[in-house]
């Protein structure tokens, strides 16, 4: 799960995590008043959407005119460039040439920057610990810098018996050039950054840029968080803060189905079940020149209603233009695919090809039910095979 920036400065801030004062507004007249609250002499009006390059991103009613993030120097233009984010679609190289629509603004105090840092913590699936990294080049994507100078990303992975300890910090301080009471400040702030990772159950938190003040501070200017959605039960404060405007509808639908399905690109709508056996088939898919639609793992207990209503989901995406369904029946039986599969498509009148592919726990009961369910449906041998047919059926459909 993904938060407003505003929200997860709010987050850190709880844990002692050194961030710039600010408040939310919905409307002009919220912001007015957040905007006379701060004071000034100079504040910064950021349009809060689930996406990264906002500043560098342009509106679509304005193309020409500025980013989602503004310094501003009087309380008017607060207002007036507020007023000319709310309810504007901003377009940033995240959110694809669609954009997101702003529906919230974060006002925030003006900070005297001397220098821009990065600052993350993950799970690195490779040491299987929470690992921070850091890097002097602060307002840069970070996958820019590992490409260009890899050498200027510091990485220290933590080990889980211990957790974070000073030491750790200090040398991530001295990596970044911190000098005297820049040090105690840093230190600090990784310090309070590591609790409230671990505790939140957070998968990702990123401060792009860390900022050293002129007065020698170090401060949260941009702040992200993602959750394991796995974790969300224990952190219900947490889990509260979703903004399902900012999700994929179709998504949010498939997880009220205990449905685990991610829109891609492609035009082959896939239906599997268990996640390893969704990435093979994604991967084969490719492998035979087609692009998948999407990745949705049925899990492996799932009943008829379920199958049937990820069946619909896949064929509400309109670039769907034909659909692999691969299972491999072990909790899951394939008599109860078949007969999901066969309920949805007679509900939504089945147009585009269908290509299956059904081996394990009652797999002749399931080719049989949908050898006599009267539908064109291809069976499939094996997952190359089904990857072929769908692949051509969809090229022979065009």
């Amino acid at each position: 799960m993904n938060i407003h920036e505003y929200q997860a400065k709010q987050l850190l801030g709880r844990f002692g995590v050194a961030v710039p004062r600010g408040g939310v507004a919905y409307t002009p007249s919220e912001v007015e008043q957040v905007t006379k609250d701060l004071g000034g002499p100079v504040w910064v009006v950021k349009s809060q959407i689930h996406a990264g390059g906002r500043g560098a991103g342009r509106f679509k009613e304005d193309p020409d005119g500025k980013g989602g993030v503004r310094v501003v120097k009087s309380a008017n233009e607060v207002v007036e460039n507020a007023k000319g984010m709310l309810g504007k679609t901003l377009v940033t190289k995240q959110t694809g040439s669609a954009g997101k629509e702003v529906k919230r603004i974060y006002i925030e105090e003006g900070c005297d920057i001397a220098r821009e840092l990065y600052l993350s913590l993950l799970i690195d699936r490779a040491t299987s610990r929470i690992t921070i990294m850091a890097s002097t080049e602060g307002g840069m994507e970070i996958e820019e810098v590992a490409a260009a100078t890899p050498e200027k990303i510091l990485k220290v992975a933590i080990d889980p018996a211990t957790g974070i300890q000073p030491h750790h910090a200090r040398k991530l301080a001295f990596g970044l050039g911190l000098e005297g009471n820049q040090v105690k400040s840093g230190v600090k702030f990784m310090m309070a950054m590591y609790k409230a990772f671990t505790e939140l159950d957070a998968s990702l938190v990123e401060v792009n840029p860390l900022v050293v003040t002129g007065d020698g501070d170090v401060i949260a200017l941009d702040a992200k968080m993602n959750f394991d959605d796995n974790a969300l039960f224990r952190h219900k404060d947490v889990e509260e803060l979703r903004d399902a405007d900012e999700e994929d509808p179709a998504e949010l639908e498939a997880a009220q189905h205990d449905l685990n399905y991610i829109k891609l690109d492609g035009n082959i709508g896939c239906m599997v079940n268990g996640a390893g056996l969704a990435m093979s088939t994604m991967d084969i898919i490719k492998l035979y020149g087609g692009a998948p639609a999407n990745f949705l793992d049925v899990g492996g207990g799932a009943t008829k209603e379920r199958v049937t209503e990820a069946f619909k989901i896949i064929l509400r995406d309109p670039k769907v233009e034909g659909i692999l369904v691969n299972i491999f029946g072990g909790i899951m039986r394939c008599d109860v695919i078949a007969e999901g599969v066969v309920t949805a498509a007679k509900e939504v009148s089945l147009n585009v090809p269908l290509v299956v592919r059904l081996e394990g726990t009652n797999v002749d009961l399931g080719k049989q039910i949908l050898s006599q369910s009267g539908l064109a449906i291809v069976s499939a041998d094996d997952l190359a095979d089904a990857a072929e047919k769908v692949v051509k059926a969809v090229k022979e459909a065009k």
